[in-house]
């Protein structure tokens, strides 16, 4: 019986269509064909939170810059990333980061019964202590923005962190929300 539950789950999770038009790889041309190079290089394939952009290049080029740059980030770890973009994405209900980011911290030795501990209390995240803090920032910075202190950022700032650093955490925790209503809006379809 399981076996044909997942047969039918896996038959629903994929023909759903996209509401956007997606430039397939077979047709890219011009600076959407040399990011899809790029990435399959890199990658093994497109993933369709990247191929949703295809429409338009220059979003698609500002979305793969954004990955390359905090995947060499010196300071903003992987695991640390995958937090913020894990929580904020269940925040926003988007199936499909929560699945994608749910896979990435698995790689990083969090199991599932810890990620849902930590839906439930972010401050129980296994992260060092000046990681945590800045996580739990920049859920705060998401949940209620104008709550921010100075004295927020004096904290983080003994704690090691740059102004630098703490920018790209909360823009990358705020463009997050961004990205996660946009996959909802148009109906992405989980990668194959």
């Amino acid at each position: 019986m399981s076996i044909i539950v997942a047969t039918l789950f896996h038959l629903i999770q994929f023909t759903d269509m996209s509401l956007i038009d997606i430039v397939q790889k077979e047709e890219a041309t011009g600076k959407v064909a040399e990011i899809y190079e790029s990435m399959t290089n890199a990658m093994g394939y497109v993933p369709n939170a990247f191929s949703l952009f295809s429409s338009s290049p220059h979003l698609l080029e500002v979305q793969y810059g954004n990955l390359k740059h905090f995947m060499r980030h010196k300071t903003l770890g992987g695991k640390f990333l995958a937090l913020v973009r894990y929580l904020v994405s269940d925040q926003e209900e988007c199936t499909y980061c929560v699945g994608m980011n749910r896979g990435i911290l698995m790689h990083y030795g969090v199991l599932p019964d810890q990620l849902a501990e930590i839906k439930a209390n972010p401050a129980i995240s296994p992260l060092e202590e000046n990681e945590l803090q800045l996580l739990l920032f920049v859920l705060k910075v998401v949940k209620n923005a104008a709550s921010v202190e100075q004295a927020d950022m004096d904290a983080l700032r003994k704690l090691g962190w740059t102004d630098a650093d703490i920018l790209e955490a909360s823009y990358h925790a705020t463009s997050q929300i961004g990205v996660d209503r946009l996959f909802n809006a148009f109906k992405l379809e989980s990668d194959r």
